[in-house]
C-alpha cells in the first residue's frame, strides 16, 4: 500500500478500501524550534521549542485509533454531506486517499461526493509557523456550495488534562486570527498561540464541546450537522479549540486554494499579524 517515489524523496501510501497501515506513519516536520508530525491519515501534534512540554495541540501515542486532534472539515450545504480530505477523522470507505511524505512537507490527495481536495502540510524555513494549504475542485457537474472548517486543540503545555482548564481565547481586531494563551505555563506562559483561515473566516468557535457536542467526536462533530453554524464564542472557562470556517461556491471545474496557518509568538500578541 505503499513506496518511494521520485527518486526516493517521497514515500507514498495508497489507502483504498478497507486498507489501514498497520501503525500510524509519520513523517516529522521541524524548523528546529517549530514542528509538527503528521501520519498517512492525517492526524497529528504540533509543538513550538519543547515538543513534549510545549505542545500546541494534543500529542497521542495510541497507535490503533490514531486520534486527530487537528482536522479539516468539508460540507456541503445544500445536502449536508461531512467528509475530511484525509483518511481520519471522517473516511468515505469508497474513497482512495493518497498520502506523500516528502522532506518538509506532506501532501494529501482525495476525491469524494464530486469534490477532489490537495492538502499540503509544512513549516515556515525560520518563523514558528505551520501551513496547510487546501485545493478544493468541483469535479461535478453542478455548482457547489461547501463550507471549509479548520479545527484544532489547544493544549499550550505538557498535556491538554492538565493545561486546558487555563487556557484563554480571543478574537484579534487588526487581523481576524483567534489567539490562545495558558498564563500557567511557567516557562512559556507569556507567549501566545495563534491560528489563522488568511481572514476569510465567517464563523468560528473556541469551545470544544460547543463544536463536538456533549460526548461526541471529531468523527461526527455536532457543530458541524446540517444547517448548524458556529457560535463565534471566545473565552475562558470553556474546553478550549479553534474551529474556523468559510462558505464558498463552486462552478464546475473550478477550485480554489485556502491557507490555514497555526504559530506561537512571544509575548507582544499583535505580531501575530
Amino acid at each position: 500500500m505503499g513506496g518511494y517515489a521520485k527518486d526516493g524523496r517521497e514515500y507514498i501510501t495508497v489507502l483504498t478500501h478497507g486498507q489501514r497501515t498497520p501503525a500510524p506513519w509519520l513523517n516529522v516536520i521541524s524548523n528546529g524550534e517549530f514542528g509538527f508530525q503528521v501520519s498517512e491519515s492525517g492526524s497529528g501534534y504540533t509543538w513550538s521549542e519543547n515538543s513534549r512540554e510545549n505542545q500546541l495541540t494534543p500529542w497521542s501515542n495510541d497507535p490503533v485509533s490514531d486520534p486527530a486532534g487537528e482536522a479539516f472539515f468539508l460540507r456541503d450545504e445544500q445536502s449536508g454531506e461531512l467528509w475530511t480530505p484525509t483518511a481520519l477523522p471522517i473516511r468515505v470507505e469508497s474513497t482512495t486517499y493518497i498520502a506523500c511524505h516528502g522532506q518538509g512537507y506532506t501532501r494529501f490527495e482525495s476525491a469524494t461526493h464530486g469534490i477532489a481536495t490537495d492538502l499540503i502540510q509544512f513549516v515556515s524555513w525560520h518563523d514558528p509557523v505551520k501551513l496547510s494549504i487546501c485545493t478544493v475542485e468541483n469535479r461535478s457537474s453542478q455548482a457547489r456550495e461547501i463550507s471549509l472548517t479548520a479545527y484544532l486543540e489547544w493544549v499550550l503545555g505538557a498535556s491538554k488534562a492538565t493545561s486546558s482548564a487555563y487556557v484563554v481565547t480571543e478574537i484579534d481586531a487588526g487581523t481576524g486570527a483567534m489567539l490562545a494563551h495558558n498564563a500557567w505555563n511557567a516557562e512559556f506562559g507569556e507567549r501566545y498561540a495563534f491560528a489563522d483561515l488568511c481572514s476569510q473566516q465567517t464563523a468560528w468557535s473556541a469551545d470544544r464541546t460547543e463544536f463536538l457536542g456533549r460526548n461526541g467526536g471529531v468523527g461526527q462533530p455536532a457543530g458541524l450537522a446540517h444547517g448548524m453554524v458556529l457560535s463565534n464564542r471566545v473565552g475562558a472557562a470553556m474546553d478550549p479549540c479553534c474551529a474556523m470556517q468559510t462558505t464558498f461556491k463552486l462552478m464546475p471545474k473550478e477550485r480554489k486554494q485556502f491557507t490555514f496557518f497555526s504559530a506561537r509568538r512571544q509575548t507582544n500578541r499583535h505580531r501575530s499579524n
